[in-house]
C-alpha cells in the first residue's frame, strides 16, 4: 500500500493506527506530528536497544580481534570467519547511526516489534554483503600482487592513495546526494513507505544501500588503516555519526576529508608517529595468535 500525499492520512494495513505525512514534512502516528528529532525522543526504548546492541557488538569485536594484528594488509582468515566478525563490526559501528531512522520507522509502524526487526535487519544484510564483496576484492588483490603490495614496496602509497581518494569522494555531488538521503529518513519513508512485513526488510535494504553509497570511501579507509584494529574502528564510526546525525551535515563532511587527507599524508611522511597506526613489519605489529579458520 502507497503512502498517502502530504496532508493525508494512509490507513497501516495492519490496523495499528494511521500514519499522518504532514504539509510540514513532519511524520505522525495516530494524528500526532513527527519529526525524526521527536521520533527518537518518543523511542527512546528502541534507541537504548540499538545503542545496546552497538555496545555489545563492540565488547564481541574486542574479544574476537584480541591479539590480532591491527595493521593495513591483514590477512582477513576464511570467507566464514571473516563475514561473521564483519557482521559484529557493522552493528558496533552503524547502529548508532541508523538509530534515528529505526525510531521513526518504529512510530509509523506502531512499534511492531517483526517490522523493526526486519527494517534493522535489512540494513545490516546489505552491509554484511558489502564486507563479503570487499573481502573478494581484497583477497583477489593479494593473490595477483602479494609481493609488489608489501609494506615496503607498493603497500604504504597505496594505503595512502586510498585514503585520499576517500577524502575527495566527500567533497563529490555524489556523496552529497547519498548523505541526503541518510540524513533525510523521512523523506526515504514516505516514497518507499509499505506497510507488509516483507516490505519492512525492502525499505531496510534500501535505507543500507544509500548508506554504503554514503559511506563506502570510508570503510575502505579503514582497510587502508587497519581493518582489526580497534582504534580505526571507533574513528570511522564517529566520522561516520557525526555526518549522518549530527548537526552540521558540510562541516562534518569537510572535517571527515580533512582527516583523511591528513592521514595520507602521514602515512606517507611519518607512518610510525601515527598515534594508534601499526605499521606492517614493526615490534608494534604482533603476529595472530587467533584462529581465523
Amino acid at each position: 500500500m502507497a503512502m498517502a500525499p502530504r496532508g493525508r492520512t494512509a490507513r497501516d494495513s495492519s490496523g495499528a493506527g494511521a500514519a499522518v505525512i504532514g504539509a510540514t514534512g513532519g511524520a505522525g502516528v495516530g494524528g500526532v506530528a513527527f519529526s525524526p528529532l521527536t521520533a527518537v525522543r518518543t523511542e527512546l526504548g528502541l534507541v537504548a536497544a540499538l545503542l545496546a546492541a552497538a555496545g555489545l557488538a563492540w565488547w564481541s569485536t574486542a574479544e574476537r580481534m584480541a591479539g590480532m594484528d591491527a595493521g593495513p594488509g591483514t590477512a582477513l582468515g576464511s570467507v566464514g570467519w571473516f563475514t561473521g566478525v564483519w557482521a559484529t563490526m557493522m552493528a558496533a559501528m552503524m547502529l548508532p547511526s541508523l538509530a534515528p531512522t529505526a525510531a521513526l520507522f518504529a512510530a509509523l509502524v506502531r512499534r511492531e516489534l517483526s517490522r523493526v526487526l526486519l527494517f534493522a535487519g535489512g540494513y545490516l544484510l546489505v552491509w554484511t554483503v558489502a564486507g563479503v564483496g570487499a573481502y573478494g576484492v581484497f583477497e583477489l588483490g593479494r593473490s595477483l600482487f602479494a609481493g609488489s603490495l608489501a609494506w615496503g614496496g607498493g603497500g604504504r602509497p597505496l594505503a595512502a592513495g586510498v585514503l585520499a581518494v576517500a577524502a575527495l569522494y566527500q567533497l563529490t555531488p555524489l556523496k552529497r546526494a547519498f548523505l541526503l538521503r541518510c540524513r533525510s529518513p523521512l523523506r526515504f519513508l514516505e516514497r518507499s513507505w509499505q506497510s507488509t512485513r516483507p516490505a519492512a526488510l525492502v525499505m531496510g535494504l534500501r535505507n543500507g544501500g544509500w548508506c554504503i553509497g554514503c559511506s563506502w570511501a570510508l570503510m575502505a579507509a579503514l582497510f587502508a588503516l587497519g581493518v582489526m584494529s580497534l582504534t580505526w574502528m571507533a574513528l570511522i564510526a564517529v566520522l561516520v555519526a557525526l555526518e549522518k546525525v549530527g548537526p552540521w551535515r558540510r562541516g562534518a563532511r569537510l572535517a571527515t576529508a580533512g582527516v583523511l587527507l591528513v592521514l595520507a599524508a602521514a602515512i606517507l611522511a611519518a607512518p610510525h608517529e601515527i598515534p594508534g597506526f601499526v605499521v606492517p613489519g614493526s615490534p608494534a605489529s604482533p603476529q595472530m595468535m587467533k584462529s581465523m579458520g
